[in-house]
């Protein structure tokens, strides 16, 4: 794992648990990149024979400029947080975003909620939004709304995935916040403002008794968004499960193996529950 910060990444715990689970062999620790440094220290840890890495912020912008490939979705949301590191005679470096593919695994399987034909609301247009937007609309929602401040931001972010859109049938819109009186079947914040300590970046009224909200950050900068979730009547969940699965699906990358998050989810759970207590 590569990014700035990095030291408090869960991931080599989850692919260590991975590895044991499919006799994989594979070691995977945290690099911490300067932040003038990201190129320079993936180049040099590849040069040291690393095989491939996932990126974290604030590098995900950048990580598919170092790859010869891109996958469709890396294409789509202009972000990756997976490179491997092929050789030149099989094409090159190649960057994947498998964040997007992770949400939706974990809200259909874990969760066991299916997303076709519900009202979706996407707060945020960052990088973690680019990275999930398009998975969630190969989810086959009815409406999805992305909102943000800064309405080009947002704006750009549906053009680019307006095609996909339209392919799937998918109402996609963009608006600076949800209009008056509108209700979702599901939230998604991407937004940043759970690390700010704010419970929400859009009103209460988006939300009811059959709504799911889900946060991309766990643990304790989650608990805010998750206690006002679940005091306006909604199901929470936080992004634990996400970065399990999209470990899970980077694993895949790597490896051509998937492991069974399942289990590793629970421990996960477990030990993070566990710190909070």
């Amino acid at each position: 794992m590569i990014g700035n910060p990095v030291e408090h990444s869960r991931s080599p715990f989850i692919h260590a648990r991975f590895a044991a689970q499919t006799g994989e062999p594979l070691e995977y620790g945290r690099v911490l990149a300067p932040l003038d440094r990201f190129a320079e220290t993936v180049r040099e840890f590849a040069d040291r024979g690393g095989r491939g890495c996932n990126v974290t912020v604030p590098f995900k912008f950048e990580a598919p400029r170092l790859a010869a490939r891109c996958t469709a979705r890396a294409q789509l949301a202009q972000a990756a947080n997976v490179l491997r590191f092929d050789a030149a005679d099989a094409g090159g470096w190649l960057a994947d975003n498998t964040d997007g593919i992770g949400l939706v695994r974990d809200i259909e399987r874990h969760a066991g909620w299916p997303i076709a034909g519900r009202r979706v609301l996407l707060a945020g247009a960052g990088g973690a939004a680019a990275g999930v937007l398009g998975p969630l609309l190969q989810a086959r929602p009815r409406v999805l709304l992305l909102v943000n401040r800064t309405h080009e931001r947002a704006s750009a972010l549906v053009a680019r995935h307006a095609a996909l859109a339209r392919e799937l049938g998918v109402a996609l819109d963009a608006a600076p916040q949800p209009p008056r009186g509108a209700r979702f079947d599901l939230l998604v914040n991407a937004t940043s403002s759970s690390l700010h300590g704010a419970a929400s970046p859009v009103p209460a009224s988006v939300i009811g008794r059959d709504s799911l909200a889900v946060d991309l950050m766990y643990g304790p900068a989650a608990r805010a968004f998750l206690d006002w979730a679940r005091a306006h009547g909604a199901q929470a969940r936080d992004g634990l499960g996400m970065l399990v699965e999209q470990a899970a699906e980077a694993f895949f990358v790597w490896r051509g193996v998937r492991p069974d998050t399942a289990p590793v989810l629970a421990e996960l759970r477990a030990e993070v529950d566990a710190e909070a207590a």
